[in-house]
Order: C-alpha cells, then sequence, then structure tokens
C-alpha cells in the first residue's frame, strides 16, 4: 500500500463514522491489578437456570488476572457503556444486532455488567515509515465485554432473536446509536466458541469515510441465564482493508469463569 493510501486509510479508520465503534471497544477507566455449537443447543428439556444477581455477575466478570495479556478495565467509564435506549435499528428485526455492536444488552436482563480489555500493541520495528508506524500503532485488538442475565428463559430468547437477525439482516441494515447514524453493508455467521451453552460469532461490516468497509467481530455466548456479548475491532487491520479474527483468548476466559 503506498504512503498516501496508508495515511488516508488509516484516518477513515478512526474517523467520527467509527466513533461508535471506538465506544464500543475502546475507552479508559480504573483497571483491575476452538469453536462450539452455533446457537442450536437443546436446552427445551431442562429447568430455566437461575438469573444471576449484579453481585453474582460482578464476580463472574474478568478481572486483570484472568488475563495473560493486554488490560482489563473493570470500571467502564460512562462515555463507554451505552444504554439499549440510546440504540435504534430502522429495522425492528435488526435490534439485536445493532445493540450487540455497540455493546448494549438485547432485551431485557435483570443484572449487567461490563468490562473492557485492551490487547498488547506491536512496537514498529527501527526506522520503519511513519505512516506504516502509523497504521502498525493501531494494529490492536479492543473488546468490551457485556454480561446479562435473564429470568424465565430470557437467555435462550435472546440467542433466538439474535439468530433470526442474522438471517434478516443479513444484506445489510442501519441503525442511529447516541444520535450517530450507522450503516451496515453485511452481515454473516459462524461457529462461536467452545464453553458455552449455546455460542454463535458475527461479523458486521460497517461503511465507513472515503469507501472503507469496518468489519467488527461479534460474539455471543449463553451460560445457562446468563448471555456474554463480546464486540471487538482492530482499527489496524480496518485501515489495511483486512479482516482481523476474533481474538479467542477473552472469550476463552471469560466463558471458562462463567463455567
Amino acid at each position: 500500500m503506498r504512503t498516501t493510501a496508508v495515511r488516508r486509510s488509516a484516518l477513515a479508520a478512526s474517523a467520527a463514522a467509527l466513533a461508535l465503534l471506538v465506544t464500543a471497544c475502546g475507552g479508559s477507566g480504573d483497571s483491575d491489578s476452538g469453536k462450539g455449537d452455533e446457537g442450536k443447543a437443546d436446552s427445551s428439556a431442562a429447568p430455566a437456570a437461575k438469573a444471576l444477581t449484579a453481585a453474582e455477575l460482578e464476580k463472574a466478570a474478568l478481572v486483570q488476572a484472568d488475563m495473560k495479556d493486554g488490560k482489563v478495565v473493570t470500571k467502564v467509564p460512562a462515555t463507554d457503556d451505552l444504554s439499549a435506549d440510546k440504540v435504534k435499528a430502522d429495522d425492528e428485526a435488526c435490534q439485536p444486532l445493532a445493540n450487540l455492536q455497540v455493546a448494549a444488552p438485547v432485551g431485557s436482563p435483570a443484572a449487567t455488567v461490563k468490562r473492557s480489555w485492551t490487547g498488547e500493541a506491536k512496537k514498529p520495528a527501527e526506522g520503519t515509515d511513519p505512516a506504516e508506524a502509523l497504521l502498525a500503532g493501531l494494529d490492536v485488538d479492543k473488546v468490551l465485554v457485556t454480561l446479562a442475565s435473564y429470568e424465565d428463559g430470557g437467555a435462550e430468547q435472546v440467542m433466538k432473536d439474535v439468530d433470526a437477525a442474522v438471517e434478516k439482516c443479513a444484506k445489510g441494515f442501519t441503525s442511529t446509536a447516541a444520535g450517530e447514524k450507522i450503516e451496515f453493508l453485511k452481515v454473516a455467521k459462524t461457529e462461536g466458541p467452545k464453553g458455552a451453552d449455546e455460542s454463535v460469532e458475527i461479523t458486521v461490516t460497517m461503511a465507513a469515510d472515503e469507501g472503507v468497509e469496518a468489519p467488527v467481530k461479534i460474539v455471543v455466548a449463553r451460560t445457562g441465564a446468563t448471555v456474554t456479548g463480546f464486540s471487538a475491532a482492530n482499527f489496524g487491520a480496518i485501515a489495511a482493508g483486512e479482516e482481523a479474527p476474533f481474538p479467542t483468548q477473552i472469550s476463552d476466559a471469560q466463558l471458562a469463569k462463567l463455567g
């Protein structure tokens, strides 16, 4: 990629069109010092699991000691904590995806807890071109984790609603979050991580500035009556026109702690 193209792409990836994505995956605050079934588990024969309280969710959520790398923020700033009532999809069927993209809970949870995790930046080699160094500096995985507990089978219903939304909105949709309009070009799903009763990985591709496409990775997993949503992005990959894989170390650690 030419220097000017690198610089243009890097700037585009961090422009206003991605402001909500930064909110959903980044932020600052006080830091605490394989694949599975694609939402097809049959839970109809089992009684509904008990919804965890906010205090129980807090204990089950990640802390720094749970991660071997990166930084866990346990007190997510209000600016990075978008509530569901601030998110509206133009098509109601796509609402679950609009919520998940900005790490807002789906449906009506009994309690929620949030965390953010930022991976470690890769240091560019000495003498690297400044534009390439800028791109390398953006090559960091950022994830916001939302744990939500539900009563009366609500967690199972969330997974059904998410699955239906992926099918209905596969060719794209638009939403408004905190006053910002976001255009999604396409939605696709694949198998989610192991370690949960149900899980699915979703890629939602946003339209960014200057024709740049911004793929965002979302993982949704149900453990009993708790649904965990992971909204991840890597701006370096976006700027380079690539699709970064979901950082599975974050889902592995969180699902293991819930299990």
